[in-house]
């Protein structure tokens, strides 16, 4: 998994909203493999910018093609060029607010939100796949009754599950770049985990730490 740039992999976030809003819970687990490293964002500071160098390389000494982009690993980890918004990401988003499917499609759109604040835009090679389901109503499909009722949160009070699954991908995404470990995989390719202190100052740079 690569994910703008550095490695990738699976992350998570959550959200709870005030007692005022009914104190449920956003829960967003995503698997990130998209993504350019130009375009990334982190609570809107251009992280990726910040850190142009440790692109993924070829860690052996075989020789390249001709014209090929890549770089080996052992000639000096250098900035290189930006590979183009590719690969995917699958976002599962669970909640405890009894929601209907219609309204969990709705939730589910706002995950693009996320990933937007993220960095990511959606290219044209890019699979992306969003799911959404809540807990609520539980085994309101399956009694022995001939009619059941079933709970649901009015629209006019959705707008912050919205919000919270907005903040809980863009968090989780980041969490993931986080939580990897630098990783040679398949033809040796070398990918290298997000370096926390250089995105820590690029944080500080930009007035979002003190």
């Amino acid at each position: 998994m690569i994910c703008h740039g550095f490695k990738g992999g699976i992350g998570t976030a959550s959200r709870k909203l005030t007692a005022e809003q009914g104190g449920y819970t956003v829960g967003v687990l995503v698997q990130c493999n998209y993504g350019s490293r130009r375009e990334l964002r982190i609570a809107g500071v251009p992280v990726g910018q910040e850190i142009p160098d440790l692109v993924p390389c070829i860690a052996n000494n075989d020789p390249l093609p001709p014209n090929s982009p890549a770089q080996r690993c052992a000639d000096g980890n250098r900035a290189g060029g930006d590979a183009p918004e590719q690969g995917s990401i699958i976002v599962v988003v669970a909640t405890d607010a009894p929601l209907l499917p219609h309204q969990l499609k709705r939730i589910a759109t706002r995950v693009s939100l996320g990933i937007g604040r993220e960095g990511g835009f959606g290219g044209n090679t890019s699979g992306d796949i969003f799911i959404a389901f809540s807990t609520a109503n539980p085994r309101a499909w399956f009694n022995d009754q001939s009619v059941t009722d079933v709970k649901m949160l009015p629209n006019d009070r959705i707008s912050p599950l919205f919000q919270a699954t907005a903040q809980a991908t863009e968090a989780a995404i980041t969490n993931a770049l986080l939580g990897a470990e630098t990783t040679t995989g398949a033809n040796d390719l070398r990918v290298y985990a997000m370096p926390v202190d250089r995105m820590l100052s690029a944080m500080k740079k930009y007035g979002r730490l003190p």
